[in-house]
This record gives C-alpha cells, sequence and structure tokens, in this order.
C-alpha cells in the first residue's frame, strides 16, 4: 500500500492548485516544496494579471487553459474572498503604424473566443486621459490578484480535505515500483522516503531538474529550459490610470512590451523587460530606468523618470529561448515518456497563474483516463 495517492512537487501557484483540486476529489495528497514556503519563484514575481487569453495562438493550450482558467479563477476568488478586482485592459496604438499589430491581436483573440471592444484615440483619451494613443483595443475580462492570498486560498482548501504541505523537502530520486513509484530526497536535513501512485511535477524553473532524476526517464522527453527574467520598477506618487495600459508586444522578443499594472493597493508600476540568463539573479538593474521610462514614455508622455524606483523580477521558466517561437504548455503523461503515475508540467510561464484552476482540472482528467 502506498503512503499516499498523489505527491505534487512543488508548492507554486499550479502545484498548489492542482493539489487541493485532487485533495477535493477524495485523493490523499502531499505536496513537497525544496523552498521554505510557497511560491517564492514565479509565483510570486509577476504583473498578478488575470488575463483574458488575448495574445495566445488558438487552438494552443495556452489559450483553452486561460480562458477556461480566467472564468474560474474570477469564481474562486469571489467564492473564497481572494481580493480581486476586474479593472480591464487597454492596449494602444501610439502610432499609426502599430495599427496593423492592434488588428491583428484584435483578430487572435477572436478567434480565441475573447471579445475587444475597438477604440479610436477620443475613446482611449476617454478610458485613459493621459495616455497617447492613435488607436486602442478594451479587454473588459482583464484583472488583477493578490497572487499571494491565491495561493493561501489554495493552500488552506488542502488542508481542509485532508492534504499536507511540507516545505524544505527537496526530492533527489524517483523510482518505479509495483504499485507506483518511491520518492526520496532530504526535508530540513533528515532524509525520507515515500511511495505513492501519482507524481504531479510542477517544480517550474526546477521541473526538468526533477524529470532527470526519475529512474528509466528518456532524457530525450526533457524539454530545454531557458530562463527569461523580467524586471519591474515601481512608480513613486499616485497613478493616473484607472486601467492596465500595455503597448504592442515588442517584435522578436518574448515579451509583451513594458506596461503598466496596478496592484490591490493601487500602486503604479511597471515592467517586465526581457533577460534572458543563466542563473537565478533575481537583483533589479537600477541602471535599466532610462530605458524603461524611454519605453514608457512612448505612450504616457508625463512619466517622470525621476520617479521610477527598482521593484522586484521574475524569471519564467520558458521552453523557447531568444527569437524563437514561444512554445505552448507541455503537460506530459506517461504515454509521452512511458514511466506510469509521472505527469511532467514543462514550461508553464505565463498565463499559469491565470490557468491554474484549468490546468488543475487537465491533470486530474489525464489521471482518470490512464
Amino acid at each position: 500500500m502506498n503512503d499516499c495517492d498523489v505527491v505534487v512537487a512543488g508548492a507554486g501557484v499550479v502545484g498548489l492548485a492542482i493539489a487541493q483540486h485532487l485533495a477535493a476529489a477524495g485523493r490523499s495528497v502531499m505536496v513537497l516544496e525544496q523552498e521554505s514556503w510557497p511560491g517564492q519563484h514565479a509565483s510570486s514575481r509577476n504583473s498578478e494579471v488575470i488575463h483574458a487569453g488575448i495574445y495566445y495562438p488558438p487552438g494552443s493550450l495556452k489559450a483553452a487553459l486561460c480562458k477556461q482558467g480566467r472564468d474560474l479563477l474570477y469564481d474562486w476568488s469571489e467564492r473564497h474572498n481572494v481580493p480581486h478586482r476586474r479593472i480591464g485592459k487597454l492596449l494602444v496604438a501610439v502610432e499609426p503604424g502599430e495599427i496593423a499589430a492592434l488588428q491583428a491581436l484584435h483578430d487572435n483573440a477572436s478567434a480565441n473566443g475573447v471579445e475587444l471592444q475597438w477604440l479610436n484615440a477620443e475613446q482611449v483619451h476617454e478610458l485613459e486621459p493621459d495616455v497617447k494613443a492613435v488607436a486602442g483595443l478594451f479587454s473588459p475580462l482583464t484583472g488583477i490578484i493578490d497572487s499571494h492570498a491565491l495561493m493561501q486560498s489554495y493552500e488552506a482548501a488542502l488542508q481542509s480535505h485532508g492534504g499536507t504541505l511540507v516545505c524544505n523537502a527537496r526530492i533527489e530520486a524517483v523510482e518505479q515500483t509495483p504499485t507506483g513509484l518511491r520518492v526520496s530526497g532530504h526535508s530540513a536535513g533528515e532524509s525520507f522516503e515515500l511511495s505513492t501512485a501519482w507524481l504531479i511535477n510542477a517544480g517550474g524553473l526546477f521541473a526538468q531538474q526533477l524529470a532527470a532524476h526519475v529512474q528509466g526517464f528518456p532524457i530525450s522527453a526533457i524539454p530545454p529550459v531557458h530562463y527569461c527574467k523580467g524586471s519591474y520598477f515601481a512608480y513613486s506618487g499616485p497613478s493616473p490610470f484607472r486601467h492596465l495600459v500595455y503597448p504592442m508586444p515588442e517584435a522578436n522578443t518574448a515579451g509583451l512590451g513594458v506596461h503598466a499594472t496596478l496592484d490591490m493597493g493601487g500602486q503604479l508600476r511597471f515592467g517586465p523587460d526581457v533577460l534572458y540568463q543563466d542563473d537565478l539573479n533575481y537583483q533589479v538593474d537600477p541602471s535599466l530606468a532610462p530605458s524603461f521610462a524611454r519605453a514608457i514614455r512612448r505612450y504616457w508622455p508625463q512619466c517622470e523618470p525621476e520617479r521610477l524606483v527598482p521593484g522586484y523580477a521574475g524569471i519564467r521558466a520558458k521552453l523557447s529561448g531568444p527569437s524563437e517561437v514561444a512554445r505552448d504548455f507541455t503537460v506530459q503523461d506517461a504515454r509521452a515518456h512511458g514511466v506510469s503515475g509521472l505527469i511532467n508540467l514543462f514550461g508553464i510561464e505565463s498565463p499559469g497563474l491565470t490557468s491554474s484552476l484549468a490546468i488543475a482540472e487537465k491533470v486530474a482528467m489525464l489521471m482518470d483516463r490512464l
């Protein structure tokens, strides 16, 4: 008999969403997190935006899970009192040459079943008087959320259904057994060993490392991971914006442009930029402020560069490298790698937070089918 039905590796927003969903369905679940507290990496270092589903290729997992997850997340947040606001997002073309890109986003969103409102320059000005634009799109379904409160709500739901979260627990080996998998490693300096029917690898930045520790796992089935850093600058003083403001996505980069977001306290912040790197360096370089200011002043000419203050940085676990076409989420079960009881989640970057509950449902569906 196994020690538990499911071990979830990683207590980020996706791992916790999966764990609480499986626990609510009656499975015994243990979450193992190698850091000292949940969500220490990408889950707490992002824009905290509930995405509508505008940018992702029609038919992709990102498109489907973002749209489904968006609706699930708004419903969850209402029922569990997670602070959030459906404040909407304004996408802007600041010069006539960008209208084609704006139209392309409109068409892509429509193909994903996401309706956007087309705005002329006057209508943009009515929504956001300080924004410079010749045209825009308004997304009423985009919102903001307190990502820390969201993870706490998932953890509380997990525990209410008898699940367990163990931090400072690093998985070092996974072996196949007649009844499932044997997971071993160290927790707070002590060795541990668990038998489980299922292992869900929601390791985020470290998912590929964990897959490499699985006995019999084909190395060819592990996609390369690219660490993509995005820095954010806070803006001192009151925000002139009531909505999120996004420029057109940057050509030949992995970014959506340095955009303006608000947190639940009304703090204005800008980012992220795009920098591929080889390590997990989260330091924000103050010398980036002038380049941020130039990007911001294209759509907000009144931006005062001296008010930009280094904020924080996040790192995305991307499956695509610099100048490569963005790759989709990868949800990988035994049909892809041959290890029964193992499901890997690779490349769960944005819109991972928005999609978290939809990803949980997809994982549960795969488990029921296998």
